[in-house]
């Protein structure tokens, strides 16, 4: 940028010369990635506990600006979504409305040892709607990791007559479901 302050020639038209400058853009349309996720399960009948095996994730965010980063991205918001799907539930007593789920004792949060390797890949597209052609992927792995998962369970149930588990998809939820069904 210094050199294009010091020299107009090499500044857009309609910019001035100096390092104080407001500039607007307006894309020409929104932004959208794409991905897919795929959970590949294992749920023990007696306990009610699914085991994630494999996760795998495709995602598509245009140009790549910092690939590392993006991983760790994606990877947090899968240990996000896990959480959601399997485990985080904000418990209260019904009578009388007290939380009992308020710390870390109680509230069931992804731990290493309920996580499996991701496999992640991009497919990148560069977008047409920004000159740089990046996509968002703020929310990609938090997004998707909750209906892999859930489907992944009703989808190994179903043979059993389960049709619906309610997220999260706790042990006693999935045996209660699997025993409900027949």
């Amino acid at each position: 940028m210094a050199e294009a302050a010091k020299d107009p020639a090499k500044l857009p038209p309609g910019i001035a010369p100096g390092l104080d400058t407001k500039e607007t853009f307006n894309a020409s349309g929104a932004t959208f990635p794409n991905g897919c996720h795929i959970a590949e399960i294992e749920i023990d009948p007696d306990s009610g506990t699914t085991s994630i095996l494999r996760y795998t994730v495709v995602d598509d965010f245009g140009v790549t600006i910092n690939p590392m980063m993006l991983e760790g991205q994606v990877h947090g918001g899968v240990v996000q979504g896990i959480g959601q799907a399997l485990l985080e539930e904000t418990v209260y007593d019904n009578d009388s409305g007290q939380l009992l789920s308020g710390t870390f004792m109680d509230y069931a949060m992804p731990r290493a040892d309920n996580l499996p390797n991701f496999s992640f890949t991009t497919r990148n597209v560069p977008c047409k709607a920004n000159p740089l052609g990046v996509k968002g992927a703020g929310e990609a792995g938090a997004v998707g990791a909750p209906p892999a998962l859930i489907n992944a369970i009703v989808d190994a149930l179903h043979h059993k007559g389960v049709r619906h588990v309610d997220m999260p998809a706790t042990p006693s939820r999935v045996w209660q479901a699997l025993h409900a069904a027949g």
